[in-house]
């Protein structure tokens, strides 16, 4: 990985998922803004603000067969410029409805950030590097979620939400500039395949035994994670830790600094056990082991600083993200961006689900029984499917893939 690499072929793509996960996490920051002007209820919120990823479940498939067709570089420039878009029209929205349609458009338009810059690493990295660098790439993410917490708060009573999105549409513009004049184009950008060709390779992915291993349990662990962390968190923080707006995004800036170095820190120890030989599947199962006992803590209402909560949770909640390079490696480049697409697709459709029921689920329990129990039962929930997803994945063997990392 040389510093040219990294700065004009990784460094574009990496801002871009930075970008995606603002826009992803700001809602919760000015969540208290919208319930008071829109009068909206939890299912209202939730439902809004899952928008965003029903956005990328819609557009994950296209992406995949656009993505091998003609490369990350033209591809994620169109769909920024659309996310741009969809921001303008939010800053401009006056009801809920307007509001969900705008956040539809901003998950369109970004939901090619994290699968152009996964793309891009393999078409750029080594197999043996894919770990590493597809880790670099979500500790911008977890950056751009540091972002969009106790910064996007202060920044929305400085200039009002409105105003603030304005200055994302001209971030989501600047992003789309940089990725369009300063990464090199490369002769195998594009792959004039026929489309007949390119469903087919969609039906061999669906049709695959590892795809279904190891997609699972990403889409539970890691929906999850996103459904919480970017909005659930903040209002369980208020509703049950009965912590005031500015105190909660506080706590949300730790749980994204443990986000942002667990994501590296992941990738580091991810490649160095592949390296001795190590599955990824033992450090995805240890990183689990730790993200449940923070749910758990959640789940209870344990008595545990919530500093230290937050700390577990964001270091080792992005770990079944290492899925994403069991999938990468075991189809290869000619069918890598439609495979990790697919793997997306299921997700952010999980994650949709999860953020938007567990407001339904708020909505209907909240009246019989107290809040704290109405978060256990939906965060509870979540966690059962967690560890059966696992414990499917653990159970598979990936000796095939370990050995397609070495040869290659």
């Amino acid at each position: 990985m040389t510093r040219n690499l990294m700065l004009r072929a990784l460094g574009p793509f990496a801002a871009g998922y930075f970008t995606s996960y603002l826009f992803r996490v700001v809602n919760a920051a000015i969540s208290d803004d919208l319930v008071a002007e829109l009068s909206l209820s939890n299912t209202d919120l939730g439902l809004m603000t899952s928008m965003y990823l029903y956005g990328f479940v819609l557009f994950q498939l296209p992406l995949g067969l656009l993505l091998d067709r003609f490369g990350p570089r033209l591809v994620q420039t169109g769909l920024l410029t659309v996310a741009a878009l969809g921001a303008g029209l939010f800053a401009l929205g006056t009801s809920a409805m307007e509001l969900a349609g705008a956040r539809l458009l901003i998950g369109v338009g970004l939901g090619g950030c994290l699968m152009s810059a996964f793309k891009a690493n393999a078409m750029w990295l080594p197999p043996e590097r894919l770990a590493l660098g597809n880790s670099a790439v979500v500790t911008f993410g977890g950056l751009g979620f540091l972002a969009g917490t106790y910064p996007a708060n202060l920044a929305a009573d400085l200039i009002g939400w409105r105003a603030l999105f304005f200055v994302l549409v001209g971030l989501t513009l600047a992003v789309t500039a940089t990725i369009y004049f300063l990464v090199p184009k490369r002769e195998d950008d594009h792959h004039p395949v026929a489309f007949r060709t390119q469903i087919k390779g969609y039906v061999d992915i669906f049709r695959d035994g590892i795809f279904w291993r190891v997609t699972p349990m990403v889409a539970t662990i890691s929906g999850t994670f996103i459904a919480v962390q970017t909005l659930w968190a903040t209002r369980w923080m208020g509703d049950v830790a009965g912590l005031e707006r500015h105190d909660a995004g506080q706590q949300l800036m730790i749980l994204g600094l443990a986000f942002a170095v667990g994501s590296l820190s992941t990738g580091f120890i991810a490649d160095a056990a592949q390296r001795r030989g190590i599955a990824l599947k033992f450090i995805v199962g240890a990183a689990f082991t730790l993200y449940a006992a923070a749910q758990l803590a959640m789940i209870f209402a344990l008595p545990v600083a919530l500093p230290l909560i937050w700390l577990v949770y964001g270091f080792t909640g992005q770990a079944a993200n290492l899925g994403y390079a069991t999938l990468g490696a075991h189809f290869g480049k000619r069918l890598a961006g439609r495979a990790q697409s697919a793997a997306n697709l299921l997700l952010f459709l999980a994650s949709a689900l999860f953020q938007s029921s567990i407001g339904w689920v708020l909505d209907h329990l909240s009246g019989s029984m107290a809040v704290a129990d109405a978060y256990a039962v939906a965060l509870g929930a979540l966690l059962v499917l967690q560890v059966l997803a696992f414990a499917w994945y653990a159970s598979g063997r990936y000796a095939l893939v370990q050995r397609a990392i070495a040869a290659r």
